[in-house]
């Protein structure tokens, strides 16, 4: 049987070779102690004999009691059975006998003793064993009424022990899940609420412009041609929205893989600016690049480039008609670093916390805002080992500060 981690058996079995060990000793003593007993009364009855024998019998030679007390020759006791003694039956020596039965009864009290010892210390070992299974029992219970609060403090390292540590292992991998089960389903329920307040308006704009147009039929084209451009309008920030929620759903799920790559920041940008171009040239708009373009950081260009285009669309909704946005382009040892100027509105100094939040949308956010672009633009660029943060002032223009780490 293997030792290891059999802390209380090991205490158990050392304290019961201790017990034996004293039990033995103190047996072994008075062993010696019936020996000398024993001895002492057998050497007073043969004094007395050769006392009485030297009295008796002068001419008695010493040297032939001394032969007989310390020779080898048996006697065939037949002088004593003359006097009534039987010396495979009965001692020459009463009060031995005597000694005797008290010896016999001493013996078996050390051994009874002995034996109650030993019980009591396998009891305590059991009795241990079966207070720790209870708690671990009780630890069970309380797990499976939800409550994940554990106390390993008094934890040793035996193998009971190490079963509660395991079972605290895995009731804080239930209470993470339960956790994470809860907080999945609050996300869900707060997603879900989101979305359909996010489709709710433009559904309802689309349904109350549609409903106008069939009830009107002579309605004039020019209103109509409004209606018919807000009806599109709405179902391209729906198209926007629902792209958007499938993008950030993948990322929730971790089924979106990088393919990493040194990429060139004025290929990534390029990109990204072409893609806002439409809008810019609504808004005449003009996009200037500066710093170091030709430096390179590692990423997957196309989600960079997705990222770098829903920063640039927001600067760009924000900024004041006929006005330009800078992009300046750092690198150091240790990031390589984007800043996207403009300088419109700004954004409140409470908005600033929550602007990479789903959904949000801040005191200046337009009517055609759905809250979703920075989000994922946050989530794209910190999947590269990037960060971005923002400085903003009322009235000034915004600062979109983006990070890539070597």
């Amino acid at each position: 049987m293997k030792m290891k981690n059999k802390i209380e058996l090991k205490k158990s079995i050392i304290i019961s070779i201790f017990v034996i060990l004293i039990w033995s000793s103190i047996f072994a003593l008075f062993n010696l102690y019936q020996y000398s007993v024993y001895t002492n009364n057998f050497n007073n009855k043969i004094d007395q004999i050769v006392t009485k024998i030297a009295t008796e019998y002068p001419d008695i030679q010493k040297s032939d009691v001394i032969e007989i007390l310390n020779g080898d020759e048996k006697a065939n006791g037949n002088i004593l059975k003359e006097y009534g003694i039987d010396l495979k039956k009965e001692s020459i020596v009463m009060e031995n006998d005597k000694y005797s039965n008290m010896f016999i009864i001493l013996n078996v009290g050390i051994l009874i003793l002995l034996w109650i010892s030993l019980l009591i210390v396998f009891l305590k070992y059991n009795n241990s064993k079966d207070k720790k299974l209870k708690e671990i029992t009780q630890y069970i219970e309380e797990i499976n009424r939800k409550n994940y609060k554990l106390n390993i403090d008094d934890n040793t390292e035996d193998e009971l022990s190490i079963l509660k540590n395991e079972v605290y292992k895995t009731t804080i991998m239930l209470k993470e899940q339960a956790e994470n089960s809860l907080n999945d389903k609050v996300n869900l329920k707060n997603s879900l609420s989101d979305i359909s307040h996010q489709l709710k308006t433009p559904l309802t704009s689309i349904t109350i412009m549609l409903d106008n147009i069939i009830d009107n039929p002579n309605m004039d084209q020019e209103t109509r041609s409004e209606f018919i451009k807000d009806v599109k309008r709405e179902i391209t920030n729906i198209n926007f929205l629902v792209q958007a929620l499938l993008k950030l759903s993948k990322f929730d799920t971790n089924t979106i893989k990088f393919t990493n790559k040194e990429e060139k920041v004025v290929d990534i940008l390029s990109t990204a600016i072409q893609n806002v171009s439409v809008l810019c040239d609504l808004k005449d708009i003009e996009i200037v690049v500066t710093g170091n373009i030709e430096n390179t950081i590692n990423c997957d260009i196309r989600w960079q480039v997705e990222a770098i285009s829903n920063v640039l669309k927001n600067s760009v909704e924000y900024s004041n008609n006929s006005s330009k946005i800078q992009i300046v382009c750092n690198k150091n040892k240790v990031y390589s670093e984007i800043r996207i100027i403009d300088n419109g509105k700004g954004i409140d100094k409470e908005d600033i916390k929550h602007i990479f939040e789903r959904f949000y949308k801040g005191k200046n956010s337009s009517r055609d805002s759905v809250g979703i672009g920075l989000a994922l633009a946050k989530t794209i660029i910190e999947q590269n080992n990037g960060t971005i943060s923002v400085e903003s002032e009322i009235g000034k223009g915004t600062t979109f500060i983006i990070k890539y780490f070597e």
